[in-house]
């Protein structure tokens, strides 16, 4: 709907941050029939057959290797049974978690202690949903040594799932986004580590990119920004916290 008006208004151009990838292509490809280029910024679009100018978000795989490197450093020699609280209706969640499971399965290869994740598990990228899918897989995997959760909001479902159930102690949590409230869990132990994104980047070069494009650039395909780890360590010496 928000599309179709910003068609109807002939707007010079279109930025997305779309909640699902596959079903946002009708839409763009509505916006290509009416020659507005279309930019989209964190969430790639997966339909095949609409067209974007443009990708600009975190380097989302890049981002879950960290995530595993930070979950084999939270575990340590002693491995364990991981849970991942995923969202498999988003391009940059998919490759969060291809990230992740990359790095701890060349880590399984040759470690004495493995890793083995025993759940993909829904968490929808929510606090709720995080806490009920984490009560649940407790009650199949009481075990459970570690989660890695593919955003703040569903680790700190999980994290109260855990406290709950009078586990906090024994399961590291990995998330990943870097929001104030993450990064607070971070500081205060309840999370083992965040890889951090830069939303204010990512605008910025959204900007420059259409910019760019508006003066006849060739501009790229995709556009991705690092993500930096974010441990206990940079909280405790985070100005904003």
């Amino acid at each position: 709907d928000q599309i179709k008006n910003f068609i109807a208004q002939q707007v010079a151009a279109i930025v997305l941050n779309p909640c699902d990838s596959k079903s946002i292509g009708p839409a763009i490809e509505e916006a290509n029939k009416a020659e507005i280029p279309v930019f989209t910024c964190d969430i790639k679009c997966l339909a095949p057959e609409a067209k974007v100018v443009s990708h600009i978000a975190s380097d989302n795989l890049q981002g879950g290797r960290m995530a595993g490197q930070a979950m084999i450093e939270a575990l340590g020699e002693a491995g364990g049974k991981v849970l991942v609280l995923d969202k498999r209706e988003v391009e940059s969640c998919l490759l969060r978690v291809q990230g992740f499971k990359d790095v701890i399965n060349k880590h399984n290869a040759t470690a004495t202690s493995k890793i083995a994740i025993v759940a993909e598990l829904p968490g929808a990228g929510q606090k709720i949903k995080g806490r009920e899918t984490t009560q649940a897989a407790l009650q199949s995997y009481p075990d459970l040594s570690g989660i890695f959760a593919i955003n703040d909001p569903s680790a700190l479902g999980a994290y109260s799932a855990l406290e709950e159930a009078g586990k906090a102690d024994q399961v590291k949590i990995i998330a990943f986004d870097g929001q104030p409230e993450g990064k607070r869990a971070i500081k205060d132990g309840k999370i083992f580590a965040d890889p951090i994104q830069f939303p204010d980047r990512l605008g910025r070069q959204t900007a420059k990119t259409i910019i760019a494009y508006f003066e006849g650039e060739d501009v790229p395909a995709e556009q991705l920004i690092p993500t930096e780890l974010y441990r206990q360590a940079d909280a405790l010496n985070d100005p904003a916290l």
